[in-house]
C-alpha cells in the first residue's frame, strides 16, 4: 500500500523548516547509502548528528506522533531519526530498493525497514523533474506532492528519485519497524481501523456495532504485532 498524508506539517511550517535547513552545512548522500545504492546516488544530505538535523528532527518527529492517519497506517514500533536531503540541478537517485535493516549509529539501534517515508518541504512549481518513482503490482506510480504532506510506502519496493532539472527539491526521509510486519495484514487493519472512524464518528462510540468492530481491530493486533 501507497499512501498520501496530507498536510503532516501544516505548508507554512514545512516551508519555514525548509528555510531553516537549507543555510546549514550539507554533505554527500551517500553517508547513509547502502552498497547496492551508491552508485546510483548522487544528492546532498544534512550531518545526522548536527544541531540544526536534530532540530528539525524534533519538529517532525512530533508532527507525526500527532497525525491519526500515520499512526493508524505504520502501526510504528520504531522510527529511525528523520534526515534531510535536496536534489539539485542534475541530482537524482537511481532505481534502487532499500537496505533491509538500518542501524542508528548514535544509539546503536537496529531497526527492520518495513516502511520508508518520504515528507515533501518543497512545492511541486518550484522544481522540475525530482518525481518519487515506485515500482509496484499496478505499474509505476509517480509522486511528486505538495510542501508538508507526505507519502508512506513500503520499503521493499524498488522506487527512484528522478533528476532534477530546474529548482531544487528538498525532502525529509525515515524508515520505520511496523508492529505489524506483515504489509498484507497492515492494510487490512488500516481499513478496518478508518471503517471504525468513521461509523464511530456516525452512531458515537459506544454504539454497539462500534464497540464490536472496534474489539475485533484491537484484538487483530494483539494477534498480529511483534511487540
Amino acid at each position: 500500500m501507497m499512501l498520501v498524508i496530507p498536510d503532516v506539517l501544516p505548508r507554512a511550517q514545512a516551508l519555514a523548516l525548509r528555510e531553516e535547513i537549507l543555510v546549514a552545512d550539507w554533505v554527500d548522500g551517500n553517508v547513509t547509502s547502502g552498497s547496492g545504492s551508491a552508485s546510483v546516488k548522487r544528492n546532498r544530505q544534512l550531518p545526522e548528528e548536527s544541531a540544526v538535523t536534530q532540530r528539525a528532527q524534533e519538529v517532525v518527529s512530533a508532527a507525526l506522533v500527532a497525525n491519526a492517519v500515520f499512526l493508524s497506517a505504520a502501526l510504528p514500533k520504531t522510527i529511525f531519526p528523520p534526515l534531510f536531503n535536496r536534489y539539485g540541478g542534475g541530482e537524482e537517485f537511481g532505481l534502487h530498493v532499500d537496505n533491509a535493516i538500518r542501524v542508528h549509529n548514535a544509539s546503536g539501534t537496529r531497526i527492520r525497514t518495513d516502511l520508508s517515508c518520504t515528507l515533501f518541504l518543497t512545492d511541486p512549481d518550484d522544481y522540475d523533474g525530482g518525481e518519487l518513482e515506485i515500482q509496484g503490482s499496478l505499474g509505476t506510480m509517480r509522486h511528486k506532492l505538495p510542501a508538508g504532506h507526505a507519502l508512506l510506502y513500503p520499503s521493499t519496493t524498488l522506487h527512484q528519485v528522478t533528476p532534477v532539472t530546474r529548482g531544487e527539491r528538498v525532502s525529509c526521509f525515515f524508515w520505520l519497524q511496523s508492529l505489524v510486519g506483515s504489509h498484507a495484514e497492515r492494510e487490512m487493519l488500516f481499513e478496518l481501523d478508518q471503517s471504525v472512524q468513521a461509523l464511530s464518528a456516525e452512531r458515537g462510540k459506544t454504539d454497539a456495532e462500534v464497540l464490536r468492530l472496534t474489539a475485533l481491530y484491537h484484538n487483530l493486533v494483539r494477534h498480529w504485532s511483534q511487540a
